[in-house]
């Protein structure tokens, strides 16, 4: 009779997964490579995963839970105006990011590149999570024209999405460049034209 799965060791090959796929592309990495980083038997990834087009939709949930979980708080922070959070978890992503030098990207506008064309799977993942992404700011956005912060015939959702593809377009110079530069017009600059608000804080 087979062991059952084990959920610690699921995480573990999520977890060196998702490092090996944003370093070197999915491409990049073979499945033993996986599994010898995660410290598990080779066969053992099949236990977990029916293909490595499966693993990656898998890895693609684990990185976007991860986003939520480290940085999907500031824009629930009831002590903050909301213009205010949606700055907030731009400038935390943005440290995020700074942790490697601004040379990995995004890792979900990375992987869009590499694997939407060749996988429907991995395309309708892409998809949910940006509008998983899109609905936080969108409710902070809902938020700000509840209390005047942003004009009423202005639409919450679409502001989102504007938003989240603008941070994409800073995230993609910050990676040709290697430096903070873009990121900072994206939240000095971009999102106060964006939103037409005159007192988004920022430090």
């Amino acid at each position: 009779m087979p062991r059952p799965a084990n959920p610690l060791v699921r995480e573990r090959l999520l977890t060196a997964g998702l490092e090996l796929i944003h370093t070197n592309g999915f491409n990049g990495c073979g499945i033993k490579e996986i599994t010898d980083s995660a410290g598990v038997p080779k066969g053992s990834f099949y236990s977990y995963f029916a293909s490595k087009e499966d693993f990656a939709v898998a890895v693609l949930e684990h990185y976007w839970a991860s986003i939520e979980r480290d940085f999907g708080f500031l824009l629930r922070d009831a002590s903050r105006r909301p213009i205010e959070r949606v700055t907030a978890f731009f400038l935390a992503m943005t440290e995020h990011n700074a942790q490697r030098d601004f040379a990995m990207g995004c890792f979900v506008a990375n992987m869009s590149l590499e694997l939407a064309d060749h996988s429907a799977d991995v395309r309708e993942r892409l998809g949910h999570i940006m509008d998983r992404w899109t609905d936080l700011v969108a409710v902070c956005l809902r938020e700000a024209q509840a209390r005047g912060d942003l004009r009423g015939d202005a639409s919450p959702k679409e502001l989102a999405f504007v938003i989240v593809e603008a941070w994409e377009g800073a995230v993609m110079q910050g990676r040709i460049r290697q430096q903070r530069a873009p990121y900072e017009r994206f939240v000095t600059r971009t999102i106060p034209l964006l939103l037409e608000a005159s007192t988004v804080s920022v430090k």
